[in-house]
């Protein structure tokens, strides 16, 4: 029996929806109920100016200066209210029991407005049940369906149908001879005789809307959740895959499979760290994993900025491609923008606890596929082709050449304007191709720390 009623408390308020959220799911999830409750907010402020507007241009029964007047009270308590709620939603200072009590407060601040009525224009307690003020009830309970949260539906819903119950229990109580109970439904519209069963009307109405939005935001809820859990997963998997590879992973109408890939023209580049292995033996390995890590963010930026994605991180090796598998018709003048930036950045400062990098580059232009490979259960991008490894051996080149870039003549022939500045490092046989290849590189004087050997500080020895 406890079993079955935690059951329907956490039917009623959501919780077995969220109960099981990975954090960041459910932070999330936080953050658009906190913007929900500064749109409640709004709503609720532009409500009691309204209601105050139109009062202020209604007709009084009274003379203002002689009598007591609760409703504009009411108003200004209600105005405070909102005023402060709001503030504290914008500061996301609104937990879940002040929440609940504000949902009570709103419902109950509403019916004492409505109770005052009868004060304010000197009738029998029977005449505010006739007020048209009711109906900013369903109001106030609609509003609760923007923060996707059924329990704030049931409890507004609850709190207004009780509120109407014990205004109507007072009304027969209090009724005077002429304003007392009446089965005429022409005399209960033409005077303040009471027709039980058109208020009892008015709270199944109550209860009706409030059991549809219940139902309506329990299924909205879920759809959030999805939703929320479905974009939390794309931007991890984007930390994996590139950007373009999970936005066609959402749009596809079928499941992407290990082997499922396209071929184009493309630019690779291959990077490398020179004399990383001597750099390991000489660094603690967590303040080496702390420098490469630092490294690759560094690198990455303008990668990214250029319009290339990186395919793969090898040991310290980057994998780049440009216009596969994010389109960049000016694909070669991007990769050389971006590898001039790389060794300017390298040259300037050093990663993690203040180690230095030198760094080898090889670019290469020409056909290559890039899809997904791995097993049925496991997969990664990565680019294939003669022309990626061409890269590959390019960045190895540098090596013989004592130079820190290489690119190939089809990346130069591409750039074109953009190439300005390359001189020939000479042609090369280069393993796995059957030509000769000739290659390009920025004179010394262009190549920040090309001028001398930059010593490795051997941090954390």
């Amino acid at each position: 029996m406890r079993y079955k009623l935690r059951r329907i408390r956490n039917r009623l308020s959501g919780s077995d929806l969220t109960a099981n959220l990975p954090e960041r799911v459910q932070d999330t999830i936080n953050a658009r109920q906190d913007a929900s409750e500064i749109l409640i907010g709004w709503v609720q402020f532009a409500f009691i100016v309204t209601m105050a507007v139109l009062y202020a241009v209604s007709p009084k029964a009274f003379t203002e200066d002689t009598m007591f007047a609760p409703v504009p009270w009411a108003i200004v308590a209600y105005l405070a209210f909102t005023v402060t709620r709001l503030v504290l939603a914008y500061r996301r200072r609104l937990p879940r029991a002040l929440l609940l009590v504000s949902v009570i407060l709103d419902m109950t601040l509403l019916m004492g407005l409505i109770f005052t009525f009868h004060i304010q224009y000197q009738q029998p307690p029977s005449f505010y049940l006739k007020s048209p003020t009711l109906l900013y009830v369903f109001i106030f309970i609609a509003i609760r369906a923007l923060r996707f949260d059924p329990a704030y539906v049931v409890l507004s819903g609850a709190v207004a149908a009780l509120g109407w119950l014990a205004l109507l229990a007072y009304a027969v109580a209090m009724a005077p001879e002429s304003a007392g109970i009446t089965r005429d439904y022409a005399e209960y519209l033409t005077s303040n005789r009471i027709l039980l069963g058109a208020e009892f009307d008015k709270i199944i109405s109550i209860l009706t809307v409030t059991i549809v939005l219940w139902i309506g935001i329990g299924r909205a809820q879920s759809q959030l959740v999805e939703a929320v859990s479905e974009q939390s997963t794309g931007r991890e998997l984007a930390r994996f895959l590139p950007r373009e590879i999970v936005d066609r992973v959402r749009r596809s109408s079928t499941r992407l499979e290990a082997g499922d890939c396209e071929a184009s023209d493309a630019t690779i580049m291959h990077i490398d760290i020179e004399s990383f292995t001597r750099i390991s033996e000489r660094i603690a390995p967590t303040n080496l994993v702390a420098a490469l890590n630092d490294y690759f963010a560094a690198v990455a930026e303008p990668i990214e900025r250029h319009g290339g994605v990186i395919c793969q991180f090898q040991g310290d090796a980057i994998l780049a491609s440009f216009n596969v598998p994010r389109v960049d018709p000016a694909h070669a003048s991007s990769a050389l923008a971006a590898a001039r930036e790389i060794l300017e950045l390298v040259a300037k400062r050093g990663f993690g606890d203040d180690v230095v990098f030198d760094v080898r580059i090889g670019i290469n232009s020409g056909r290559v596929v890039g899809g997904l490979v791995g097993t049925p259960t496991q997969v990664g991008y990565t680019v294939h082709g003669n022309d990626v490894n061409l890269a590959a051996r390019l960045e190895q080149l540098n090596k013989d050449t004592g130079t820190r870039l290489l690119v190939s003549e089809s990346t130069r022939r591409l750039a074109g304007e953009n190439a300005a500045g390359l001189v020939p490092a000479g042609e090369f046989e280069i393993r796995g191709q059957s030509q000769k290849t000739r290659a390009y590189t920025l004179p010394a004087r262009a190549i920040p720390g090309a001028n001398g050997k930059r010593r490795t500080r051997e941090s954390g020895r």
